[in-house]
């Protein structure tokens, strides 16, 4: 660990130190998984993650979130959000994560009110702050404290310190919501987020690391690493044959291959919602 590294763990350790109760919004993924793990150690039973199993997560983040919480021995819950219930969500409209989020931490802070609790805490890191996104929209309105933030990680950081560390997914992909893999204004129901979903696990059966299966409607369109390119035309009937079997009439290949939030490319200037300076509230 370099001394940069240390020093912004010990940051970490004190901001989160200074929280006397804390629910962590838990997804699974690396960011969420690393204060999980830190309250975890510094708080004991004064930590709780909390993960919104609802059709926009997928079944094995779901599956890693309970594992990884009863490893490191973090009181852990299970919820469902009402996302899916809200039209203004299920519209798909260009600020969609402010709903779904919106509906999380609207969840999270009953729980803490009733329980005591003092704190609500998220993953989100310096990288996600020049992005679209909404989401942290919502947790500014609901007092969501970003303790990554307030210690100056980036997403590199963080991947080190998780390897540092020795948590289990520390190299894991990116995994965005299953929302995210539809154009904005394309209509989303619980069966077409288990199908998009189904179609994932077929390429990670196949040994795809990163990758995204893009709706187009009767079209699934295919995001994957160049390098990996290969393996998709090594398997190219066989994927086509088992993602078509899913309800898609086409299936293809974007030669532009993985890239994160590839669907935001085409927003114009006036609907990308950046939050550029957060505010970390030092407590």
């Amino acid at each position: 660990m370099t001394p940069e590294l240390s020093q912004k763990y010990q940051h970490l350790q004190t901001v989160i130190a200074s929280y006397d109760t804390v629910i962590v919004a838990f997804s699974g993924g690396i960011d969420s998984s690393l204060v999980a793990y830190v309250a975890g150690q510094i708080l004991g039973t004064r930590a709780l993650a909390v993960t919104s199993g609802s059709a926009s997560l997928k079944r094995t983040d779901l599956a890693l979130s309970r594992r990884l919480s009863e490893d490191w021995g973090i009181a852990h819950e299970v919820i469902v959000t009402d996302e899916l219930s809200k039209s203004d969500y299920r519209a798909n409209p260009t600020n969609r994560c402010f709903h779904c989020k919106t509906s999380l931490y609207t969840e999270l802070q009953n729980i803490a009110e009733a329980r005591g609790v003092a704190v609500i805490a998220n993953g989100t890191n310096l990288d996600d702050l020049g992005d679209h996104r909404p989401g942290l929209i919502a947790a500014e309105n609901h007092n969501i404290r970003s303790p990554l933030v307030e210690s100056g990680f980036d997403k590199a950081d963080i991947r080190a310190l998780a390897t540092a560390l020795g948590l289990e997914n520390a190299d894991k992909p990116q995994a965005a919501c299953l929302s995210s893999r539809f154009p904005y204004g394309t209509a989303i129901d619980q069966k077409l987020l288990a199908k998009v979903e189904a179609a994932e696990d077929i390429l990670a059966e196949l040994g795809f690391s990163q990758f995204r299966v893009r709706h187009h409607d009767d079209m699934a369109r295919l995001e994957v690493l160049p390098a990996e390119f290969g393996l998709a035309a090594q398997h190219h009937d066989l994927i086509e044959q088992r993602i078509k079997a899913l309800g898609y009439r086409f299936v293809t290949l974007d030669l532009a291959g993985f890239r994160s939030g590839s669907l935001n490319e085409g927003l114009r200037a006036d609907q990308i919602q950046v939050v550029n300076i957060f505010d970390a509230r030092e407590q």
